[in-house]
């Protein structure tokens, strides 16, 4: 049968193609001017020509004008055609130069650029089924994936998130016992640490570089004497009797939840708590067909659903797993009690008890 074209839709089509590819591109334009200082220079300096922006950064004028020409044309940066200068306006400085800023985004186009690094390999595990473990990607996912979450952790972690838990923040204060399982470098662990001096705190990864740079964090934080940090899969990390055990954004990686949760609620003195963080989804597809839904599932396409298919199991939860998939987990692992307490636009924070 002849199906009829719609030549307007087939060019809308071709158009947004080519938004497309532009932003596909911009990952690494952004990468790139974090990583040589653009920003940071038009943030402190202000506006500039090429060669000014050259000379404040110590870089070549040929790639300063290219690269200012594109953030211009994708709205980053805006340019005075008159005095031939870029300006970074107040929003984006605040977005692409304040780490302590909860809208700070250099680590989430970082970790797009290191996952989509892995496109082939993740194309030809495709077409076997074979996974690509978190310790096989570059050094841009592991510290992109830092540098975007730890923003979030920050403006929520002790100020929303922990006081919605029942309890759980007089533990601490009093002093308790807390596991983090799939810490990678810390930032979590680090922040309650600091936040809780009379507890004592154990981050584990299986990723053996984190766990490496965890370790200086916490030293380079000053808390060294409550932290400890242990080589380990989240289904078989030490230690018994944690008044709190905490998983940020990792769940979904693991080749198998379910036997991470068992090990958890074994691992739970029997009034803890285990708080769980995974990313922003609802139940079903049609609830995440939306632009973070949109990038979560490239993310689990790209870099979730291959991790846990690396692992034992691989149960690929997929990064959308939805608050009944992760309660459905928690059941089958034997807690009774499940609860969501607090959201962001990118987070969803659960409060898992025997």
């Amino acid at each position: 049968m002849t199906v009829a074209i719609d030549a307007d839709k087939l060019m809308g089509l071709v158009y947004k193609a080519v938004d497309e590819v532009g932003a596909t591109l911009n990952a690494a334009l952004v990468v790139m001017g974090d990583r040589l200082g653009y920003y940071q220079a038009l943030a402190d300096h202000g506006a500039a020509t090429p060669a000014e922006l050259a000379e404040r950064t110590g870089t070549d004028e040929h790639y300063t004008r290219e690269w200012l020409n594109a953030q211009a044309a994708g709205g980053l940066v805006e340019y005075d055609a008159t005095s031939g200068r870029y300006t970074l306006p107040p929003e984006q400085t605040v977005a692409l130069t304040d780490p302590s800023s909860p809208a700070y985004l250099p680590g989430f186009f970082q970790i797009a650029l290191g996952t989509v690094n892995h496109a082939t390999e993740t194309i030809e595990a495709a077409r076997s089924g074979a996974g690509i473990g978190w310790h096989e990607h570059t050094s841009d996912v592991h510290i992109g994936c830092e540098r975007f979450f730890r923003p979030s952790y920050n403006a929520n972690l002790l100020t929303s998130w922990l006081p919605a838990l029942e309890g759980v923040v007089g533990e601490l204060e009093r002093g308790t016992t807390v596991a983090d399982i799939g810490c990678g470098h810390g930032a979590s662990t680090i922040l309650m640490a600091g936040a809780f001096p009379r507890s004592t705190f154990t981050g584990s990864d299986y990723h053996q570089a984190s766990i490496e740079t965890a370790r200086q964090r916490a030293a380079d934080a000053g808390v060294g004497d409550r932290t400890s940090f242990e080589v380990a899969p989240a289904d078989r990390f030490s230690g018994s009797g944690f008044g709190l055990v905490t998983t940020f954004d990792a769940l979904h990686d693991m080749g198998d939840p379910v036997g991470t949760a068992r090990h958890v609620r074994d691992a739970l003195a029997p009034d803890g708590t285990w708080m769980l963080v995974e990313p922003m989804a609802g139940d079903h597809v049609e609830d995440n067909l939306n632009p973070v839904g949109r990038a979560y599932y490239g993310f689990s396409t790209l870099l979730c659903t291959p991790a846990s298919l690396s692992q034992p199991v691989g149960l690929a939860l997929g990064t959308q797993a939805g608050p009944a998939r992760i309660r459905d987990v928690t059941k089958a692992a034997g807690f009774t009690r499940f609860r969501t307490v607090a959201q962001t636009p990118f987070n969803l924070v659960f409060e898992v008890r025997p």
